[in-house]
């Protein structure tokens, strides 16, 4: 990996390929399979369907409305019990 990001960087192909006594074909065949590898990765890691953001959207709605509905419900029983525990006094 080392030596691709060398090529990468700029070092002459001939001169990284004496400097480490390695073909200048082996050197070239290691750079492309790294750029393939690459952009094979930046493919796999792309962004989900619009179709299935919206609809991971519309079950996280569906759960927080479940959950403020549960909420309202306990709040509800729990003034039953204290009418007077959650009234704010006015001025």
């Amino acid at each position: 990996m080392e030596a691709v990001l060398r090529l990468l960087r700029g070092e002459e192909l001939d001169a990284l390929s004496r400097d480490l006594g390695v073909t200048a074909a082996t050197l070239s065949s290691w750079r492309d399979e790294f750029l393939a590898a690459g952009q094979s990765g930046l493919k796999s890691k792309a962004s989900p369907e619009p179709e299935d953001k919206a609809q991971d959207l519309k079950a996280l709605i569906g759960e927080l409305t479940i959950d403020n509905e549960c909420l309202k419900a306990l709040l509800r029983k729990h003034e039953e019990r204290d009418p007077l525990a959650f009234r704010r006094s006015k001025p």
